[in-house]
């Protein structure tokens, strides 16, 4: 497992824990460094982790609003904890977060991801949906923000190559 998408894990099971126990802020640092040694050993800092969870509470009567905006039929108090934190780290990753490190899409997929491993069977429909309406509203940062593509070489059926390489439409060029 990657490292940040480790530490996004580490991330929600300490924002979990921390809504199940009462939102006591008091709690969170001794949640995060037990979390972080219990689930984390080979992590080698746990500053991503603390940025993500502090980054949430930061701006969580805004998250909060959002997602009661994007999720009007579910009461934030209805939604389940694990997706309701997983939203709050989506949407915290989304808006608030540094876009250079971490495209919106990426941010988007790593969430699902967290709503599938941790979630009910629909919880990753259902951050996908909350997502999806988010980012569209933003005015979908990164969309066309590709990678760039690979020089392609030109290739003949296999039955003319003779062997298992592709071949160059001009061989003298090489």
């Amino acid at each position: 497992m990657a490292s940040r998408h480790l530490s996004r894990s580490i991330a929600m099971q300490s924002l979990y824990e921390w809504d199940f126990k009462g939102r006591d802020n008091t709690l969170l640092p001794e949640i995060i460094e037990r979390n972080t040694k219990e689930f984390g050993p080979g992590i080698e800092s746990a500053d991503f982790v603390s940025n993500l969870v502090n980054g949430v509470l930061g701006h969580i009567s805004e998250l909060d609003q959002i997602i009661e905006k994007s999720a009007p039929q579910w009461p934030l108090d209805q939604i389940a904890i694990v997706d309701r934190n997983v939203l709050r780290l989506g949407i915290y990753e989304l808006l608030f977060g540094n876009r250079e490190e971490v495209p919106p899409k990426v941010a988007i997929n790593e969430s699902i991801e967290l709503a599938k491993t941790f979630g009910g069977d629909a919880s990753g429909k259902f951050v996908n949906g909350v997502l999806g309406t988010i980012y569209r509203e933003i005015g979908e940062p990164g969309k066309d923000d590709a990678p760039p593509k690979k020089e392609k070489t030109e290739e003949r059926p296999s039955e003319e190559r003779g062997s298992g390489e592709p071949s160059r439409a001009n061989p003298e060029e090489e």
